[in-house]
């Protein structure tokens, strides 16, 4: 079986990572199977830029195939902000809650239809010799003025999906992964994964 390590800690993330590549009978692992890797420092413009840092640096020390993802939120009214930022907005002490709640109290006052984002998910793929391939993924929706649902991570208690009048946290993961960002950028790198392998 061919592996492909993902570059995350994030058990969430992971999930949905094994969750979208299911099938492609591959054998999954992420940072939490190895020791001695090097630290990555997520310094990056772009989330481009930080996925493919993450992809080629992993693949290098374990010599494998790596995954490197990098994603996060871009607020049309806050000038796409907190972008880059996305999982550390809050700052200090950050977390899931505050920074949605930093979120809720930018936004205040401003109404639904001025309240447009999208997610971003930028995915790269880079072997011992190095990239390979980098693709991009987005999903459009609107920011909430409440939390709302109990599933997902990240803003998906505010993201809400115009088609159904839900956060991704209240339409769970069945139609999440059938619409992210992620799922977008992973969609790609499905097609590019088999070749790979040949």
């Amino acid at each position: 079986m061919n592996g492909l390590v993902v570059a995350t800690k994030n058990k969430k993330k992971l999930e949905e990572i094994k969750e979208i590549l299911g099938d492609l009978n591959l054998r999954i692992t992420s940072l939490a199977d190895y020791n001695n890797l090097p630290r990555i420092i997520e310094n990056g413009k772009t989330f481009k830029e930080n996925a493919i840092k993450k992809a080629v640096k992993i693949a290098r020390a374990t010599q494998k195939l790596t995954l490197g993802e990098d994603s996060g939120l871009c607020v049309d009214a806050l000038k796409g902000k907190p972008g880059v930022y996305s999982s550390r907005f809050a700052g200090k002490g950050k977390s899931d809650l505050k920074n949605n709640l930093k979120l809720i109290k930018l936004l205040e006052g401003l109404p639904l239809n001025k309240r447009k984002a999208y997610y971003y998910c930028a995915v790269a793929l880079a072997d011992k010799d190095g990239l390979v391939a980098v693709v991009e993924g987005k999903c459009f929706g609107l920011i909430g003025n409440a939390l709302k649902g109990r599933f997902g991570f990240g803003y998906d208690p505010l993201f809400i999906i115009p088609k159904y009048k839900k956060t991704f946290a209240q339409l769970g993961p069945r139609i999440k992964h059938k619409m992210s960002h992620r799922f977008n950028a992973l969609l790609r790198i499905r097609k590019i994964i088999p070749d790979y392998f040949g």
